[in-house]
């Protein structure tokens, strides 16, 4: 399905490449890591039917040049972006569904707590938000090391050293438009893994937040954080199928599961 609607929205020092598909509550998803609106493609288009799915390239990825460097904080200008588009593309007091995945969690959630009146649910799969753990120490030296990897040896060591995260398993392939390694290594890796959502801002909204991560990776250190926050609210933790990536390796499974999470009701199992 091709998008109904694209387009470039100006942000403060970026543009931001966006699609819109479908009809229905808008379902915003925000992509992680080096991603970009197209590892979403197959999931928005089995999601379309039921919402008016949204997807973006974040600022300084692939299509969504850079016109100024990165602002910091990282969360911040992460959230505003997101934020601008939904205001560029909602009507006032329209509610809004919002999913993101791995570093797009915590934007999902960060703007759940910055706007609870307009974010109607947001489901965060596995945010790495490593500062939640107890060896949360040991974590930030091994994505130190990771960043020093990538300046020292380049783009292939980094990622090879980053399996670690993921078992060792290698990365699988997404859809990208562009390769934004490099951008992910310089200005995403460090202040992503660096980020802790606000417990206390969530608890308050706890009713309204999914806590997610994939069945085939509930073992590896990348899903550990999102386990400890669902702990920390007193929430049960929603399986997805596949694995970090498995809206991108299943999307028609995850997008059922993901309808019913959205529809309010329990997915089936498997």
């Amino acid at each position: 399905m091709d998008p109904l609607e694209s387009g470039m929205l100006a942000v403060p020092g970026a543009g931001l490449h966006f699609e819109v598909r479908g009809t229905g509550p808008l379902l915003l998803l925000i992509p992680g890591g080096a991603s970009d609106a197209e590892v979403f493609r197959d999931l928005a288009d089995e999601l379309a039917s039921r919402h008016r799915v949204v997807t973006y390239d974040p600022r300084g990825i692939s299509r969504s040049l850079l016109h100024a460097p990165p602002p910091e904080p990282w969360l911040d200008a992460q959230a505003d972006d997101a934020a601008r588009l939904l205001d560029h593309l909602t009507r006032v007091g329209e509610p809004v569904r919002v999913f993101g995945s791995c570093a797009g969690g915590l934007t999902a959630l960060e703007l759940l707590v910055r706007d609870p009146r307009r974010i109607e649910l947001a489901v965060a799969h596995e945010p790495p938000a490593m500062g939640l753990l107890p060896d949360a120490a040991r974590h930030a030296a091994f994505f130190d090391e990771v960043y020093a990897t990538f300046r020292r040896e380049g783009v292939p060591a980094a990622l090879d050293k980053l399996r670690a995260i993921f078992s060792g398993r290698p990365a699988p392939p997404l859809p990208e438009a562009s390769d934004n390694s490099e951008f992910f290594l310089s200005h995403v890796l460090l202040p992503s893994s660096r980020c802790v959502p606000d417990v206390t801002a969530l608890a308050a909204v706890t009713d309204r937040v999914v806590l997610a991560g994939g069945q085939g990776s509930r073992t590896h250190d990348v899903c550990r954080p999102v386990a400890a926050l669902a702990q920390r609210l007193g929430r049960e933790l929603a399986e997805f199928p596949g694995g970090h990536a498995g809206y991108a390796t299943h999307p028609v499974p995850f997008a059922v599961h993901l309808a019913a999470v959205l529809a309010g009701t329990r997915p089936a199992p498997g």
